[in-house]
């Protein structure tokens, strides 16, 4: 018997797969630097973990509602009112296992056979796929260093046809860490305001820019711009939550509805416990999200400088999350031994095997010749990984 011939068109995700390598590695023995994983090193809040307690010793432990309780979604309304002076109802939000699965759930409720899902390069790598599961087609606009690794209005508008289904925008972005001005989202907002289809507004990184930078939610660009965003985050990144899995849509009811129906039939609610604890999370104190974000902006001020002072290494500095994208192109073509250098998957698993340092290969992510980095790690690791990269790469000639 032949699995589906979808299967085909998806591969494993390259994240987990050098991640895997890495924890094999480790657990045969190697002290590796693990810098693939887009995942916080602090413990969640203690205020949230006891949230979780409670709503266990309360016996909190059967089915919910499908799109999430009503506590958590009037939590989810009410943070985004005070973050973005945005009204929302409760029947515009829907919870999910993860802000991963908001996303897929949405692409799967727009789109149909045929359709066009504007996605810019470099991509967070499950987008491409997602949109193959849901038999529409990926059409990818190129950025570069130049522009920060953002798209423009005018990219936008030249890659826009009648099929166009939605834009995803991952705003801050993973893997660059670029993130978009006012003025930016203004003049792509116009564009979309002027066509008939979807932002879905990838936004999970929001909490987490730098230097004073001003994070503007896409869909504070008018009513009419509210109604056509799909508005996507979740407490995995900002709360250090990564495991618990809770992830919401902000969407107009229709999409809701649609979600709520496709949800219904695959997981149904997200886990009880993990949803009490976000209600926390969102509802009570957000002192630990500033504590976190100015560690994360020391570790980003210090690996931004110390690669980009590595020969063969440079990259530019991002305004958010918690990556690193570093163009390493001019490594390509040397050797160390009989390891030659073609591309960035040979350089991740040489800077794995033999720096012990893991990193993802920017091919992952639509973009060759760089790697992503996390720096979602401690920063006594961070130094240990860059004397490792130096070491590795001054081998190579």
């Amino acid at each position: 018997m032949q699995v589906s011939k979808r299967l085909d068109k998806i591969g494993e995700s390259p994240t987990m797969k050098v991640a895997a390598k890495a924890k094999q590695m480790k657990a045969e023995g190697h002290d590796v630097v693990n810098l693939s994983m887009g995942e916080p090193d602090f413990p969640t809040p203690d205020n949230i973990k006891e949230a979780a307690k409670k709503a266990i010793d309360n016996n909190q432990t059967k089915y919910t509602i499908n799109a999430g309780t009503v506590e958590l979604r009037e939590a989810i309304v009410k943070r985004i009112k005070e973050d973005y002076n945005l009204d929302y109802t409760i029947n515009e939000i829907m919870v999910s296992s993860g802000a991963k699965h908001s996303v897929f759930n949405s692409i799967q409720a727009i789109c149909s056979e045929g359709d066009e899902v504007i996605i810019p390069a470099p991509y967070w790598v499950s987008y491409p796929h997602m949109t193959s599961l849901a038999q529409a087609k990926s059409v990818i606009i190129e950025t570069d260093e130049e522009t920060g690794f953002k798209i423009t209005a005018a990219q936008l508008k030249a890659a826009i046809t009648p099929s166009t289904k939605a834009l995803i925008l991952c705003n801050p972005s993973n893997p660059t860490g670029s993130a978009y001005t006012r003025a930016e989202l203004e003049s792509i907002a116009e564009v979309v305001r002027e066509n008939d289809f979807y932002v879905i507004a990838d936004e999970i990184y929001d909490k987490l820019v730098y230097d004073g930078f001003e994070f503007n939610s896409f869909p504070t660009f008018g009513e009419d711009i509210k109604m056509k965003t799909i508005l996507i985050n979740g407490v995995s990144k900002a709360y250090s939550m990564t495991g618990w899995r809770v992830g919401y849509t902000a969407a107009p009811v229709d999409v809701i509805k649609g979600i709520n129906k496709i949800q219904s039939h695959s997981t149904s609610n997200a886990c009880s416990i993990a949803q009490a604890a976000s209600v926390e999370a969102f509802a009570g104190p957000q002192d630990a999200v500033a504590e976190m974000k100015a560690k994360f902006e020391e570790r980003r001020n210090y690996i931004h400088e110390a690669l980009n002072s590595i020969d063969g290494i440079s990259a530019i500095l991002p305004e958010g999350a918690f990556y690193l994208f570093p163009n390493v192109s001019a490594l390509f073509g040397k050797s160390a031994g009989d390891i030659t250098i073609n591309n960035s998957y040979d350089l991740s698993m040489y800077l794995l095997e033999e720096g012990k340092v893991a990193t993802v290969p920017g091919s992952s992510f639509g973009a060759e010749g760089f790697i992503r980095i996390s720096y979602a790690d401690g920063l006594d690791n961070l130094k240990k990984a860059v004397e490792r990269i130096k070491e590795a790469t001054s081998k190579l000639s």
